[in-house]
Protein backbone atom coordinates (compact mmCIF):
# COMPACT_ATOMS: atom_id res chain seq x y z
CA UNK A 1 0.00 0.00 0.00
CA UNK A 2 1.16 3.42 -0.46
CA UNK A 3 -0.31 6.65 0.46
CA UNK A 4 -1.79 9.29 -1.96
CA UNK A 5 0.37 12.67 -2.11
CA UNK A 6 -2.72 14.48 -2.47
CA UNK A 7 -5.53 13.41 0.05
CA UNK A 8 -3.22 10.90 2.28
CA UNK A 9 -5.66 8.01 1.56
CA UNK A 10 -4.12 4.88 1.36
CA UNK A 11 -4.23 2.98 -1.81
CA UNK A 12 -2.86 -0.15 -3.83
CA UNK A 13 0.84 -0.12 -4.56
CA UNK A 14 0.35 -0.78 -8.68
CA UNK A 15 -1.73 2.39 -8.82
CA UNK A 16 -1.93 4.61 -11.70
CA UNK A 17 -4.52 7.24 -10.04
CA UNK A 18 -5.73 7.43 -6.25
CA UNK A 19 -9.35 5.93 -5.72
CA UNK A 20 -9.89 8.19 -3.94
CA UNK A 21 -9.79 11.58 -5.07
CA UNK A 22 -8.23 10.66 -8.52
CA UNK A 23 -5.14 12.76 -8.78
CA UNK A 24 -2.55 10.93 -11.38
CA UNK A 25 -0.08 9.42 -9.35
CA UNK A 26 4.11 10.46 -10.65
CA UNK A 27 6.56 8.14 -9.46
CA UNK A 28 10.31 9.20 -9.13
CA UNK A 29 12.31 7.72 -11.76
CA UNK A 30 15.34 6.96 -9.12
CA UNK A 31 14.30 5.85 -6.17
CA UNK A 32 10.80 4.94 -7.31
CA UNK A 33 8.62 6.82 -4.25
CA UNK A 34 5.06 8.12 -5.08
CA UNK A 35 4.91 12.14 -4.93
CA UNK A 36 4.04 15.46 -6.56
CA UNK A 37 6.01 17.70 -8.83
CA UNK A 38 8.80 17.64 -11.17
CA UNK A 39 10.86 16.52 -8.88
CA UNK A 40 11.37 13.98 -5.56
CA UNK A 41 11.71 15.81 -2.60
CA UNK A 42 13.65 12.51 -1.14
CA UNK A 43 16.58 12.02 -3.81
CA UNK A 44 16.32 14.89 -6.48
CA UNK A 45 14.93 12.24 -9.28
CA UNK A 46 12.93 13.48 -12.61
CA UNK A 47 8.88 12.23 -11.52
CA UNK A 48 7.43 10.18 -14.38
CA UNK A 49 4.14 8.85 -14.72
CA UNK A 50 2.82 5.06 -13.62
CA UNK A 51 3.41 4.27 -17.09
CA UNK A 52 6.75 5.21 -17.65
CA UNK A 53 7.88 3.73 -14.46
CA UNK A 54 6.98 0.27 -15.91
CA UNK A 55 8.20 1.22 -19.24
CA UNK A 56 11.48 2.04 -17.36
CA UNK A 57 11.75 -1.17 -15.25
CA UNK A 58 11.29 -3.00 -18.25
CA UNK A 59 14.12 -1.55 -20.04
CA UNK A 60 17.42 -3.41 -20.39
CA UNK A 61 20.15 -1.87 -18.20
CA UNK A 62 22.14 0.45 -19.66
CA UNK A 63 25.68 0.78 -18.54
CA UNK A 64 26.57 4.04 -17.21
CA UNK A 65 29.16 6.71 -17.49
CA UNK A 66 32.14 7.23 -16.08
CA UNK A 67 30.45 9.86 -13.59
CA UNK A 68 27.49 10.49 -12.98
CA UNK A 69 24.91 12.86 -11.88
CA UNK A 70 24.27 10.94 -8.37
CA UNK A 71 28.08 10.26 -7.54
CA UNK A 72 29.35 12.23 -4.56
CA UNK A 73 32.12 15.19 -5.34
CA UNK A 74 34.56 12.27 -3.60
CA UNK A 75 33.59 9.68 -5.93
CA UNK A 76 34.11 12.60 -9.22
CA UNK A 77 37.33 13.75 -7.91
CA UNK A 78 38.46 9.46 -7.41
CA UNK A 79 37.31 8.69 -10.73
CA UNK A 80 39.26 11.97 -12.76
CA UNK A 81 42.73 11.71 -12.24
CA UNK A 82 43.59 15.37 -11.51
CA UNK A 83 40.64 15.91 -9.16
CA UNK A 84 37.28 17.52 -11.26
CA UNK A 85 39.20 19.79 -13.39
CA UNK A 86 41.06 16.91 -15.38
CA UNK A 87 41.01 17.01 -18.73
CA UNK A 88 41.23 20.60 -18.50
CA UNK A 89 42.75 22.92 -22.04
CA UNK A 90 46.91 23.40 -21.54
CA UNK A 91 46.61 26.50 -20.15
CA UNK A 92 44.55 25.45 -17.50
CA UNK A 93 40.84 25.97 -16.49
CA UNK A 94 39.74 29.52 -15.64
CA UNK A 95 38.26 29.76 -11.82
CA UNK A 96 35.16 29.97 -11.09
CA UNK A 97 33.25 31.69 -8.24
CA UNK A 98 29.12 32.14 -7.75
CA UNK A 99 29.45 33.88 -4.76
CA UNK A 100 26.31 35.98 -2.72
CA UNK A 101 28.20 38.26 0.20
CA UNK A 102 25.00 38.79 1.82
CA UNK A 103 24.18 35.57 2.01
CA UNK A 104 27.13 34.21 3.23
CA UNK A 105 27.54 32.09 0.00
CA UNK A 106 30.88 31.26 -2.22
CA UNK A 107 30.75 28.44 -4.40
CA UNK A 108 33.98 27.94 -6.48
CA UNK A 109 33.46 26.15 -9.88
CA UNK A 110 34.03 22.43 -10.10
CA UNK A 111 33.69 20.56 -13.15
CA UNK A 112 30.72 18.56 -13.15
CA UNK A 113 29.72 19.60 -9.70
CA UNK A 114 25.67 19.43 -8.85
CA UNK A 115 24.13 22.61 -7.81
CA UNK A 116 21.77 21.43 -4.99
CA UNK A 117 20.23 21.32 -1.64
CA UNK A 118 20.52 17.74 -1.18
CA UNK A 119 23.31 16.82 -3.84
CA UNK A 120 26.69 18.40 -4.70
CA UNK A 121 29.55 19.88 -2.87
CA UNK A 122 27.63 23.45 -2.51
CA UNK A 123 24.56 21.10 -0.59
CA UNK A 124 25.99 22.65 2.92
CA UNK A 125 25.68 26.31 1.70
CA UNK A 126 22.65 25.58 0.10
CA UNK A 127 20.52 23.74 2.87
CA UNK A 128 18.43 26.17 4.28
CA UNK A 129 17.51 27.71 0.96
CA UNK A 130 13.88 25.91 0.55
CA UNK A 131 13.13 26.88 -3.03
CA UNK A 132 16.73 25.63 -4.33
CA UNK A 133 15.77 22.10 -5.70
CA UNK A 134 17.54 18.87 -3.82
CA UNK A 135 19.49 18.65 -7.39
CA UNK A 136 18.55 22.29 -9.24
CA UNK A 137 21.52 22.90 -11.65
CA UNK A 138 25.53 21.93 -12.76
CA UNK A 139 28.39 22.95 -13.24
CA UNK A 140 30.49 22.01 -16.58
CA UNK A 141 33.49 23.66 -18.41
CA UNK A 142 33.47 23.63 -22.03
CA UNK A 143 37.39 24.07 -23.68
CA UNK A 144 35.10 25.62 -26.50
CA UNK A 145 32.53 27.34 -24.88
CA UNK A 146 34.16 28.05 -21.33
CA UNK A 147 31.95 27.85 -17.88
CA UNK A 148 28.32 26.47 -18.36
CA UNK A 149 25.65 26.11 -16.33
CA UNK A 150 22.49 23.76 -16.89
CA UNK A 151 19.42 23.36 -14.90
CA UNK A 152 19.00 19.95 -14.46
CA UNK A 153 14.70 20.26 -14.17
CA UNK A 154 14.53 22.33 -11.00
CA UNK A 155 11.00 23.38 -9.85
CA UNK A 156 11.99 26.76 -9.25
CA UNK A 157 14.39 27.44 -12.30
CA UNK A 158 17.55 28.93 -12.76
CA UNK A 159 17.95 32.26 -14.67
CA UNK A 160 21.03 33.73 -16.56
CA UNK A 161 20.96 37.60 -16.12
CA UNK A 162 17.15 37.72 -16.27
CA UNK A 163 16.51 35.08 -18.61
CA UNK A 164 15.06 31.61 -18.11
CA UNK A 165 17.16 28.55 -18.55
CA UNK A 166 15.83 25.59 -20.55
CA UNK A 167 16.53 22.07 -18.67
CA UNK A 168 18.92 20.54 -19.97
CA UNK A 169 20.93 23.13 -21.93
CA UNK A 170 24.21 24.61 -21.10
CA UNK A 171 24.74 27.95 -21.32
CA UNK A 172 27.82 30.05 -20.83
CA UNK A 173 28.97 32.28 -18.29
CA UNK A 174 31.14 35.06 -17.65
CA UNK A 175 32.63 37.56 -15.34
CA UNK A 176 29.89 39.99 -14.01
CA UNK A 177 26.75 37.94 -14.97
CA UNK A 178 24.34 37.35 -12.40
CA UNK A 179 22.92 33.46 -11.88
CA UNK A 180 19.40 33.05 -10.08
CA UNK A 181 18.58 29.55 -8.66
CA UNK A 182 15.05 30.06 -7.47
CA UNK A 183 14.93 33.31 -5.73
CA UNK A 184 19.19 32.99 -5.34
CA UNK A 185 20.78 35.63 -6.74
CA UNK A 186 24.98 34.80 -7.54
CA UNK A 187 27.59 36.84 -8.88
CA UNK A 188 29.84 35.02 -11.88
CA UNK A 189 33.63 35.58 -11.47
CA UNK A 190 36.25 34.14 -13.93
CA UNK A 191 39.83 34.21 -13.42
Amino acid sequence: MIICPSCKEEIEDDSHFCDQCGQELVYCSSCGRVGMGRRCTYCGGLMISADELIQKRQEPKQVSSPVSVSMSYSQMSQRMPDGPSAGSSPGGVPTLTLYNPSLDIRMVGMNGAIIGRRQGPYAQQLESHMYISGVHAQLIYKPDAGWCIIDKHSSNGTKLNQRDLQPDIPMSVKSGDIVTLANVNLQVSVN
